[in-house]
């Protein structure tokens, strides 16, 4: 089966904020992605709530229970306190851990999952008591593969804004597409499954799907938001589902 594809709203919300009104509507924008039959919604609630705001997660939620109950909500940040809070309140099927600093623009590198053990592990633990299924963000790197399995969580997501930034340059992109398949593969090995996300595109999404035919998911938000400008959001999650080989 084919990678799903979860949308991004990020920038949807960001774009709606520069304004403070209420468009665009991002309960509206997250409504024609899962028309257009996307699988699931991505949010990054941030501690500033620059993009998505805590208000969103509650309509969001309801969005996807009243009518699209087969889609999936993926709540994605850096595992305070706070933020497993908000987890735990709005229910989400996935939560992915990000080793986020507030202040960054966005997500730019994976956990290290040997020093980084005795932080997720526990945490982990307690997503997991909770009934969420738990994906951890991942650098290209093989060798990390079983310290992110012994942390207890069910997937990686593999960190592919190196991989996005090559879009012109095919050798450059070709030799990091090898390092996001080796991790994969490795990832496999130990029991994992994979996710994917950022700076995917339908250029770049193919080669992917095909270095890695098992993905489970992948997140996109800038580059489905970017093209949604033009091709429409509708038009645009048709044009990504393809790309993934639905």
């Amino acid at each position: 089966m084919p990678a799903k594809l979860s949308v991004n709203l990020n920038a949807i919300a960001m774009l709606r904020n520069r304004r403070d009104l209420p468009w665009p509507n991002v309960i509206a924008v997250g409504r024609l992605a899962l028309a257009a039959g996307a699988h699931g919604l991505t949010v990054h609630p941030r501690p500033d709530e620059r993009h998505t705001r805590h208000s969103d997660l509650p309509e969001i939620r309801a969005l996807i229970d009243d009518e699209f109950p087969r889609a999936e909500f993926n709540i994605e940040g850096y595992p305070s306190e706070d933020f497993l809070a908000l987890v735990e309140k709005h229910q989400p099927e996935q939560v992915t851990l990000v080793p986020d600093d507030p202040s960054q623009a966005t997500s730019d590198h994976g956990w290290n999952f040997v020093t980084d053990a005795a932080l997720l592990t526990p945490i982990v633990r307690r997503l997991k008591k909770g009934g969420f299924r738990v994906s951890l963000f991942s650098d290209a790197d093989p060798a990390g593969m079983a310290a992110a399995r012994d942390t207890g969580a069910d997937r990686i997501e593999l960190y592919t804004g190196p991989y996005g930034s090559y879009h012109s340059d095919s050798g450059k992109a070709a030799k990091e597409l090898e390092k996001l398949g080796k991790t994969a593969d490795a990832a496999f090995a130990a029991g994992l499954q994979v996710n994917a996300g950022h700076d995917l595109t339908v250029a770049n999404l193919p080669a992917l799907a095909r270095r890695i035919p098992a993905l489970a998911e992948v997140s996109i938000g800038h580059g489905l938001t970017a093209d949604a400008l033009e091709y429409g959001m509708a038009g645009t999650v048709g044009r990504f589902l393809r790309a993934c080989g639905w």
